[in-house]
């Protein structure tokens, strides 16, 4: 059974981090990397939005039966093989599994004109995925 609550409570999460994000949109690159705070503050942000993207996702899986996803990816993929997902979007939440796991294991890597890229141009995805979910639950 899926646990509307426990859903809804990511959503909230997804929200919050979403309308913070929102100030960073348009900044100029050279005011984005000249704050550390900032770019700390964006690059938390996008990893709690894909936690909750993957605990969403993980939870509808489990709920459902769908069986069991060895990576993070492999949530999206699995949504879209049960038809929640569109493929090209359940690619690109795949990607943004991907990022979530450099973000929290090379983090040292991340090319922090990236982070500016994501939140200019791939938050919208984040917020078709809460459509798409919230369509799935009220269909159930």
């Amino acid at each position: 059974m899926l646990d509307k609550e426990t859903i809804s409570a990511k959503f909230d999460i997804i929200d919050n981090d979403v309308e913070f994000l929102q100030e960073f949109k348009g900044m100029s690159e050279d005011d984005f990397l000249g704050s550390y705070k900032n770019i700390q503050a964006a690059k938390y942000s996008l990893l709690e939005i894909s936690e909750a993207c993957i605990d969403i996702g993980h939870h509808i899986i489990a709920a459902k039966g769908f069986g069991r996803a060895e990576k993070y990816r492999d949530i999206f993929h699995i949504l879209s093989e049960r038809g929640v997902l569109d493929p090209a979007l359940a690619s690109r939440l795949g990607d943004m599994a991907g990022f979530r796991n450099l973000l929290v294991h090379s983090y040292g890597n991340i090319d922090n004109i990236h982070v500016l890229e994501i939140i200019n141009s791939e938050l919208g995805d984040v917020l078709e995925f809460e459509k798409v979910i919230l369509q799935y639950i009220d269909n159930e």
